[in-house]
């Protein structure tokens, strides 16, 4: 009787019990086909959606983005507890995390990570100017006092910033050492990143949302092949070489649908397109040059020409979608069917010479290089001479970050649990977008509080990016990426992840 009630009692838990928590792990393998090499592995130094994707895999952040981008604990224990005046955070630690390495999480590891992130990254370097100290108190925490509130500290605690031993940290890291699901095994540049299970993970709690709650490493391993050509992609994830498949062109939807051997995953309002222009240096450092190219543009062309099919992109000058927190019209100028008549008056009066304008944009995501050629024909409508540079991504990414360099570089970017954390917000971002208004809008934002008053701050902060023109948005879109057959249990998000997912048998 003991033993039919045991059995009972160990039936009703089992059936209580999330498919997570009960997953088995597997002897399988993962093949990822990524559009290109990554740069580096060092996301704190380079946090291109490429390196992201691979990194989040090996490292972990304090915190992360739940379903609706809010952030909510990842290695760390709980919310911060704030004091009154908004100045101190005191953020406490998981227990009994370890890295790939062996050695335990704690707090020595975490100020030393982030002090590293604040002197190197772009996001961390607009909040090293707000940190008056970070210290440990005890093991299992740490605490961050600020010389001002600063409203989005959590959101940037939440991407990029990740964690490692202090031991291996280095201007130069040659060991990337992490807390996460998977460790990296190899590395063959051009070749494949190579991520085995880590044993010894110790994962948060709760149902996964997005890239929070339970993770479980059930592939033995993932590799990572750097795939450049997407039609290439494409081929590979319908012949079974490549059990996912990322970005791939709308174009290849119906086909991978009907092809009976993978599937076509859409991830709606995944992020929005912009071109970025350089206000450091060279001919677009004077604003009505700026306000010309917005002036010039066309975005449903761009979009159309990009995605082919209104299921996959919407326009919209906002920079956040419609259903979003931060969706506003607030301030928005020159954006709509492209008037070369507007751009052509802000040239003669800026007295534009004909100095080519340099474009910037890379294949290896196809949509990038669709909008680069159709934004050339509507700059030259204009009066502008355009000179269109077609580069790898990585050469992009290092190229971007010198001034002499560009006018305009094409990217993506998604939409961040903060307004303020967008990357053409950060002053040091390539582009370099500095003004006293942008300064003025942005303060006010940290000063914010409840949502209301956030919301009306950035409304601000919209109708000085319309102004100052440090970019021009061309419109949001979907996704697409593929699935292999036999692959359960994927869901999409922005940087595809691959913890909770069984490979196929």
């Amino acid at each position: 009787m003991k033993n039919a009630l045991a059995l009972m009692t160990l039936a009703a838990a089992l059936a209580s019990t999330s498919s997570l928590a009960i997953a088995q792990t597997t002897d399988g393998v993962l093949t990822v086909a990524t559009i290109g090499e990554p740069p580096t592995l060092d996301v704190i130094q380079t946090a291109t959606d490429i390196v992201l994707t691979i990194d989040q895999h090996i490292f972990e952040t304090l915190y992360t983005y739940d379903n609706e981008w809010r952030s909510v604990p990842l290695l760390a224990l709980a919310m911060p507890e704030i004091s009154e005046d908004g100045l101190t955070y005191r953020i406490p630690l998981r227990e009994g995390v370890t890295f790939h390495d062996g050695s335990d999480l704690d707090a020595k590891d975490v100020t030393a990570s982030l002090t590293r992130w604040m002197a190197v990254n772009s996001k961390g370097k607009q909040v090293a100017e707000v940190v008056e100290s970070l210290s440990e108190d005890g093991p299992n925490t740490v605490v961050v006092k600020l010389k001002s509130r600063y409203a989005p500290l959590l959101a940037t605690f939440s991407q990029a910033s990740v964690i490692m031993p202090s031991e291996k940290i280095a201007d130069t890291l040659t060991e990337f050492v992490g807390t996460g699901p998977y460790a990296l095994k190899e590395r063959k540049p051009d070749q494949y990143t190579q991520l085995v299970r880590f044993d010894g993970y110790k994962s948060p709690e709760g149902e996964p949302s997005n890239y929070a709650g339970k993770r479980v490493a059930i592939a033995k391993e993932i590799r990572f092949v750097p795939v450049p050509d997407a039609n290439t992609r494409v081929e590979g994830l319908i012949s079974g070489q490549f059990d996912f498949a990322d970005s791939l062109p709308v174009s290849a939807y119906e086909r991978v649908e009907a092809s009976g051997k993978a599937k076509a995953v859409i991830y709606e309002n995944t992020g929005w397109a912009s071109l970025n222009m350089n206000m450091k240096e060279g001919l677009l450092t004077r604003k009505e040059l700026r306000q010309a190219v917005q002036a010039a543009l066309n975005p449903n062309d761009m979009m159309l020409a990009a995605f082919s099919d209104e299921r996959f992109f919407s326009v919209d000058a906002s920079i956040f979608p419609k259903g979003s927190l931060w969706y506003t019209e607030a301030g928005v100028a020159r954006y709509g069917e492209g008037d070369p008549e507007e751009a052509g008056k802000l040239l003669a009066d800026a007295g534009y010479d004909g100095t080519p304008l340099r474009l910037m944009t890379s294949r290896q995501y196809e949509f990038h290089y669709k909008i680069g050629e159709v934004a050339k024909a509507y700059l030259e409508a204009a009066g502008f001479k355009v000179d269109l540079q077609v580069v790898d991504w990585a050469t992009l990414t290092t190229r971007r970050a010198d001034p002499k360099e560009w006018d305009i570089f094409i990217t993506h970017s998604n939409f961040p649990g903060d307004p303020t954390t967008i990357n053409t917000i950060t002053d040091s971002y390539p582009g370099w977008y500095v003004s006293d208004q942008k300064a003025a809008a942005v303060a006010a934002y940290m000063d914010a509080v409840s949502d209301a008053d956030k919301q009306k701050a950035w409304e601000g902060i919209q109708t000085v990016i319309y102004d100052d023109a440090p970019l021009f948005k061309v419109g949001n879109f979907n996704a697409v990426t593929g699935v292999g057959a036999g692959i359960a249990d994927y869901t999409p998000t922005y940087w595809p992840h691959f913890w909770n997912v069984t490979p196929k048998q």
